[in-house]
């Protein structure tokens, strides 16, 4: 649509005071007919004072014509007299703030704030890597587990929240990665989680096996867990520790690892004819079921159930913990994602982790132990 932009605009006291003299009339008549101040004429017909709708209202009354009239000649000045530089700066504002979350990446310091917003695109350019403001910021090539639909694209926030995974990754040192220390790294980790004490060594057992372990606070609405990405052929597992169990800590961690052990790194999404209420893909699945069994063989877990079902005591639970050497709060967490155990049930073994994890790994947000040494 094509908007008309008129070549001059005239403030509304031109027109009023051709009225008058068309009419005859002086300004001290016209305050006497509509009942104002003749200094309120006077500004009004020499710019100085804007038309309210009360005058406007007045004047319609006092010449014949509509109220609006004498409004929309007002409106105009008014929006005349404004630089056509602010809309402009309106608008590119408002363009960086639908491409990233701008304002919680200015909060949590990723990048520094400016009221000049050439300054404040060239920063966020930075931060993604990106050539031109004009550019979207790449989805890097990840698998995630969320709780965001996967049918649609990654959201902004769960862009930003992973390009800030690959910039704290940086910072990691790890060895060389290689197949063979991603699979033998299963082991190790599966035995450090018998304790809740095991997870704070979990950044350095990554890293001897050449996996860079990072832990980034959610943006607000990211609703992501943990993902795997790579950069180059060094893989980084990054985690959110959005839920501070022990049961959600190690079944994200190793979901992310079947990922690095497979070694992906291409994560297209095909989502044909995927109709049901789950709209997780395959691979997704296949990753759940890998980080279920691995943390508990499903044979025994079985037998655990058919055994147990419906009480489930704590005592068994933590005898069946101690038995296939695991946390009880992560036998609490398969039976709750079971369906097997009401989630008001066994929650005082699900021990929280966040500040056992984030003071021996390094990590963004979670101000009460943010950047914890290499």
């Amino acid at each position: 649509m094509t908007t008309w932009i008129p070549a001059e605009v005239f403030p509304p006291g031109v027109f009023l005071k051709e009225e008058l003299e068309e009419r005859g009339l002086s300004q001290v008549d016209l305050a006497h007919i509509i009942g104002r101040h003749p200094n309120t004429v006077n500004e009004i017909i020499a710019g100085k004072r804007s038309i309210s709708p009360a005058i406007a209202r007045a004047l319609a009354s006092a010449f014949g014509t509509s109220a609006e009239l004498w409004m929309n000649l007002d409106s105009m000045y008014q929006l005349s007299r404004v630089s056509s530089d602010d809309d402009d700066t309106v608008s590119r504002r408002a363009t960086l703030y639908a491409k990233a979350p701008i304002t919680e990446m200015i909060r949590r310091g990723w990048i520094d704030s400016s009221p000049d917003i050439d300054v404040l695109e060239t920063r966020v350019c930075q931060f993604f890597n990106l050539a031109s403001i004009a550019d979207e910021p790449s989805v890097l090539s990840h698998a995630a587990r969320k709780a965001t639909t996967y049918r649609q694209p990654a959201t902004p926030a769960q862009i930003a929240w992973l390009h800030r995974a690959r910039h704290l990754a940086q910072d990691v040192p790890a060895e060389p990665f290689s197949a063979d220390s991603a699979n033998m790294v299963v082991d190790r980790l599966r035995r450090l989680s018998t304790d809740a004490e095991g997870v704070g060594q979990v950044a350095e057992t990554l890293a001897r096996a050449g996996i860079r372990f990072v832990i980034v606070e959610p943006l607000p609405g990211s609703r992501i867990d943990g993902a795997c990405l790579w950069d180059g052929t060094s893989p980084i597992i990054a985690m959110s520790l959005r839920y501070d169990r022990i049961d959600n800590f190690w079944f994200v961690l190793f979901h992310e690892l079947d990922h690095v052990r497979s070694g992906e790194q291409s994560f297209d999404i095909d989502m044909t004819g995927h109709t049901d209420r789950d709209d997780r893909p395959q691979r997704e699945r296949e990753a759940d079921s890998f980080a279920a069994g691995a943390l508990i063989p499903s044979r025994e877990m079985d037998a655990f159930i058919e055994q147990m079902r419906p009480s489930f005591p704590a005592a068994a639970i933590e005898t069946f913990a101690h038995a296939v050497r695991v946390h009880p709060g992560v036998v609490v967490g398969q039976l709750h994602h079971r369906g097997e155990l009401p989630y008001t049930r066994g929650r005082k073994m699900l021990a929280p982790i966040r500040a056992l994890v984030t003071s021996r790994t390094r990590t963004d947000g979670w101000s009460a132990f943010r950047h914890a040494p290499n």
